[in-house]
């Protein structure tokens, strides 16, 4: 029963990922109309290019991947109260013991860039001492590279067979990872570029009242047209 209620919610969150996607798109147009190509902009595009250059031309760091993987388990195990022990790291999968767990603590992974948060913490502590932030360029590149990373080795990851996933079903998942994907992006484009918590609140009521009234608009015809099908037979 469980399963069949989360896979009518993964459905219903539908609608939901396609209005986040939208917003994430009106983000990056206003974005790059205010802001332009930048030198940390383009330090950005270029760490995301050269690790996917990386990815496509040497060995990918499996071993690395996962230990940021069971990593995140045990920060995001630690920040609900659960205590992490035993963690292993193998070059084709790892595990960690944790003494409680939630469904944001097993899809964690597959939505928060752990080596990318390391950067931006390194960030703030040089910040805290050297203002302004020196070589700012350089670290928006090392934020793009290591975000890159997250989001490769993360469709990878999910086109395989995961035990985290199969918990809560696939469509619930998939569509939790992608709208906290989406928003983690969103989020960090209102910290770093012009574009303000404002626009994305009103493009958030935008998108997300138009993605489900389209639903709800698509719903009503094809009951309307199934109804009349069976009236005139």
């Amino acid at each position: 029963m469980a399963a069949f209620l989360r896979l009518l919610l993964g459905l219903c969150l539908l609608p939901l990922c396609w209005a986040f996607l939208r917003v994430f798109l009106d983000a990056v147009a206003e974005a790059g109309a205010v802001e332009g190509f930048s030198a940390e902009v383009v330090a950005l595009l270029g760490g995301i290019a050269a690790f996917s250059l990386c990815w496509a031309a040497i060995s990918r760091p499996v071993r690395a991947y996962v230990l940021g993987h069971e990593l995140t388990h045990a920060l995001w195990g630690l920040l609900f109260g659960a205590r992490p022990s035993d963690i292993k790291v193998g070059p084709t999968g790892g595990s960690v013991r944790l003494t409680k767990t939630n469904v944001v603590i097993t899809l964690a992974p597959y939505f928060f860039p752990f080596y990318t948060f390391i950067v931006i913490v390194v960030a703030l502590i040089t910040y805290a001492f050297l203002r302004p932030l020196p070589y700012l360029p350089l670290w928006m590149f090392l934020i793009g590279f290591t975000w890159a990373f997250h989001v490769l080795f993360t469709i990878q990851t999910l086109c395989e067979r995961q035990p985290d996933v199969k918990i809560y079903g696939r469509i619930f998942s998939w569509s939790i990872i992608f709208i906290a994907n989406v928003a983690i992006v969103l989020v960090w484009l209102a910290c770093a570029t012009p574009y303000t918590f404002s626009s994305m609140a009103s493009s958030f009521v935008e998108r997300i009242s138009g993605a489900y009234v389209g639903v709800w608009h698509a719903f009503s015809a094809t009951v309307s047209y199934i109804y009349s099908k069976t009236k005139g037979e």
